[in-house]
């Protein structure tokens, strides 16, 4: 190969029980390219990724570095290799500040003690360099899912690695700070450093890459230029078939409410003020409201509020007529709550329990589960086995795979799953494709409409506008914890919306 190449992974193959999860892979990252790899849900991208950063061995094939034949036995060696990752589920010490996991490891130290401060202005010049701020001396356990991202992408800028692993890094992102990440991609290729890049959204490999190389079920399909190319050419590779791009529905036909909210107020964990402040809504049968909003608006706080996860200082929820306000989590679960969280691993799963166990974990106590308090586990296997076809959960090992071994986008399918098949009339989606390919996402959309049409109500939370525009039949804009707008999606466009998700519009009667 020329010598042009900074890294060339030839003929990796990497095996998992019962999966071929690498299968004989070949993938070339030339100086100053931005190198975006495309794939299906479990197609084998992050695995990948983490052979060349070292964080598991291939068991054939060999990494070259710069022309020479490198074994990067662990991250330690990618780092001194000149190579950094941002990963797609954090490797964030969560008791830490945001400022000491950016430093972890990589601490300016004299005589054995660490120069915090020479470290916290150059993060500081990061941050503000690139759009990426943060509250360096706030708990990763207080912050955001979008600020933990930040936090990531800061962590990598701040070691100076010359070829940078993003993976799935605008999952979280809202499409401003969408558009300031692809201008530092830019940038940081403009000053040579070489970029891998994973995502999903076809748009952005469109705006940004260079080249594209496609993987389907561990498989190798192909490179191409992505100028030469389109992004219908792209999905097909991707999935093997043609994906349509706007989600197939009529219009909404609204009828009882089954979710009221009654000037809900939330306290902050970071701030003196609310995080959510007299919020008041309503959700009715037979519609898709969203709560859209840039990140970090009170939106995570209203929803743990709602679901039980957050205390509320004050204000009613009414679930189909019954004040649910001070009742438990399970109460709710089994009265017609059903609840896809924003963090799939704090919220969502049990990480070491099997597929199967987090399939049916909040519905183990009912007698189709169990007798006298014995699980029934054939009753459970055979359950998570109509789930997994269902929702074309890709695991190596079927339904007695360890949660944690899947990848992000099936443990993302696993919830969606077991949420929706739940008995429930108020679906809860709080940024339910996030980090799905666009076959799984196309799929998802269309389960959630024929949920609406079944006569659910669906509270829908997402940062994606496209979602938010396409799926929604209301939409309420949260800003600051407060309820700014109502729009109809038939009579509104992104920009407008922007407009109020930035605090520059008001509806004063909803405020």
């Amino acid at each position: 190969m020329s010598d042009n190449y900074v890294i060339e992974m030839r003929h990796i193959t990497k095996i998992f029980p019962g999966i071929i999860a690498n299968d004989d892979i070949n993938l070339a990252l030339k100086k100053g390219e931005i190198h975006a790899l495309l794939g299906e849900n479990g197609a084998g991208k992050s695995t990948l990724m983490s052979v060349l950063f070292g964080m598991y061995q291939p068991e054939k094939g060999e990494i070259l570095h710069n022309g020479q034949v490198v074994k990067i036995t662990d991250p330690n060696v990618a780092t001194r290799l000149g190579i950094g990752m941002v990963h797609q589920h954090f490797k964030l010490v969560e008791c830490f500040t945001v400022l000491d996991n950016i430093i972890l490891g990589a601490e300016d130290a004299k005589f054995g003690f660490v120069q915090k401060k020479a470290s916290r202005e150059k993060v500081e010049r990061l941050s503000e360099q690139y759009g990426l701020h943060v509250d360096l001396d706030a708990l990763i356990s207080d912050c955001t899912v979008g600020m933990q991202q930040r936090t990531e992408i800061l962590k990598m800028l701040y070691r100076d690695n010359e070829i940078l692993i993003f993976d799935e890094p605008t999952a979280v992102l809202t499409p401003q700070e969408i558009d300031e990440l692809m201008q530092i991609m830019r940038n940081l290729k403009a000053e040579g450093k070489s970029i891998l890049f994973i995502s999903h959204k076809l748009n952005e490999i469109m705006a940004v890459s260079d080249r594209c190389t496609v993987l389907r079920k561990g498989k190798y399909i192909g490179t191409v230029n992505t100028a030469d190319t389109t992004k219908e050419e792209l999905s097909s590779m991707m999935v093997g078939r043609d994906v349509k791009f706007v989600v197939d529905k009529d219009d909404a036909k609204p009828t009882d409410t089954v979710l009221e909210i009654r000037n809900m107020v939330v306290k902050s964990k970071t701030s003196h003020k609310n995080a959510v402040n007299n919020v008041s809504l309503n959700v009715r049968k037979g519609e898709i409201v969203c709560i859209a909003g840039i990140d970090g608006n009170g939106q995570t706080e209203f929803v743990q509020g709602l679901t039980g996860l957050e205390k509320i200082e004050s204000g009613q929820i009414i679930l189909n007529g019954e004040d649910i306000t001070h009742k438990t989590i399970r109460y709710k679960n089994t009265h017609g709550m059903a609840h896809i969280p924003e963090d799939r691993h704090k919220h969502g799963l049990v990480l070491d329990f099997a597929l199967e166990q987090n399939l049916d974990i909040q519905r183990y106590f009912e007698p189709e589960f169990q007798k006298n308090g014995f699980i029934k586990f054939n009753a459970v296997r055979d359950y998570a086995t109509k789930l997994i076809n269902e929702f074309d959960i890709r695991s190596g090992q079927g339904p007695v795979t360890m949660a944690r071994s899947m990848s992000g986008g099936n443990q993302q399918k696993a919830i969606v799953a077991r949420e929706m098949d739940r008995k429930h009339n108020l679906l809860i989606a709080v940024q339910p494709t996030r980090g799905l390919d666009v076959g799984a996402i196309e799929d998802i959309h269309s389960k959630i409409v024929r949920k609406r049409d079944e006569g659910d109500a669906v509270l829908l939370v997402s940062l994606e506008l496209d979602e938010v525009m396409n799926l929604s039949d209301r939409i309420y804009v949260m800003y600051e914890g407060e309820i700014v707008g109502e729009l109809d999606p038939k009579k509104t466009n992104v920009q407008e919306l922007g407009l109020y998700m930035s605090g520059a519009k008001r509806d004063k009667e909803v405020a």
